[in-house]
């Protein structure tokens, strides 16, 4: 059994249930772990959760961690009670099946179970194809379209019921480490930022961010209200230090070799620069990706929020994505708060990373 000790903060961000639009429990949680550091804090209109330290520093340094995750959607239930849904977010609709679930409904949480045909009653053909989402559906082990109705409505949200474990020292797996980590590092590096007793230059705002599976939403319209100067992204990113994952195609990372700094068009080299300094500063352990084209995480908004920002972008090693069991070695996540914590600190007055 391991014994690595989970922060707090960041076991309760993966126990909220948070799909994209429908993120109350995780902003609850922010709430009650960074509202108490900040010097300002509020919401706004899209649920994005924006904590402010050092508000008359200079420059403005924004960090976003999107708080939502995939979920489904309920759009239809039949004469006899099977529910019938929609995905929120990039579903491989292949681990879709056979998953205990849980929904959230005005009355509290609904269990249930994802059903699809046995593979018994399947001919050959059919087992060869993975299946369409109608041809998935929810059980929650009632008789009828009224007794279902009584117990869950049309646009509840539900998410695989698969919850932080520990697997081998601080290695982890859960359902929604993307981006969870995220939204944690930005709000923890926030809190550690607050106690420092040594002033630094910048105005710091942390963002968990609202609706990032379904298109940088709410880093979008956050970004705009912001108005920063420079920006960090702190996403996941694919750890590729598994079979059948070819390099010469993807790169190369790894769980347990620290964060992954990304370089190409969504990335302002001078940042890139700096946050590298500040992680040789500190002596981290640290990896590096090659991104062509916008990312695709919040720094592709914010990049292009008003007149630009100077934005990086910091990704956790994850496997096994958007699956109902990502892992995740919960070192590299320290490590990041440790990096931002430096990178922070290391920001001077006038200095806006323009190139």
């Amino acid at each position: 059994m391991s014994t690595y000790k989970v922060p707090a903060f960041l076991a309760e961000l993966l126990h909220a249930r948070s799909p994209s639009g429908y993120e109350a429990e995780a902003q609850a949680v922010f709430d009650r772990h960074v509202k108490p550091a900040a010097d300002a804090y509020a919401n706004d209109a899209l649920g994005n959760r924006i904590a402010t330290l050092n508000p008359k520093g200079d420059p403005v340094l924004m960090l976003a961690g999107h708080m939502d995750e995939l979920g489904l959607i309920i759009t239809f239930i039949n004469k006899e009670g099977f529910i019938y849904f929609d995905t929120i977010g990039g579903h491989d609709l292949s681990v879709i099946s056979g998953r205990r679930i849980i929904i959230q409904t005005a009355n509290g949480p609904v269990k249930g179970v994802t059903g699809k045909r046995a593979i018994h009653l399947m001919d050959d053909e059919d087992r060869k194809k993975v299946p369409k989402k109608h041809e998935i559906w929810i059980d929650i082990g009632v008789r009828s379209k009224a007794e279902a109705l009584e117990r869950v409505a049309i646009g509840d949200v539900a998410t695989y019921d698969h919850e932080l474990e520990l697997i081998s020292g601080s290695i982890g797996t859960a359902r929604a480490f993307d981006n969870k980590v995220g939204a944690y590092i930005v709000g923890e590096t926030l809190i550690r930022l607050a106690k420092e007793k040594k002033p630094f230059a910048a105005k710091v705002v942390s963002v968990a961010t609202s609706q990032e599976e379904i298109g940088v939403r709410g880093a979008t319209t956050s970004a705009y209200l912001v108005n920063p100067h420079i920006a960090v992204a702190i996403d996941v990113g694919h750890a590729t230090d598994h079979p059948d994952c070819d390099n010469r195609r993807f790169g190369e990372t790894k769980l347990g070799g620290g964060p992954i700094l990304c370089r190409g068009a969504n990335i302002n080299p001078k940042i890139y620069d700096r946050l590298l300094r500040a992680a040789k500063k500190i002596k981290i352990p640290y990896q590096i990706e090659a991104d062509p084209r916008p990312t695709g995480t919040d720094a592709r908004a914010i990049q292009m929020g008003r007149g630009g920002v100077a934005t990086g972008l910091v990704s956790i090693p994850l496997r096994y994505m958007h699956t109902p069991s990502e892992v995740v070695d919960l070192e590299d996540v320290e490590r990041c708060v440790q990096l931002l914590v430096e990178f922070a600190k290391s920001l001077e007055k006038g200095d806006y990373a323009h190139w």
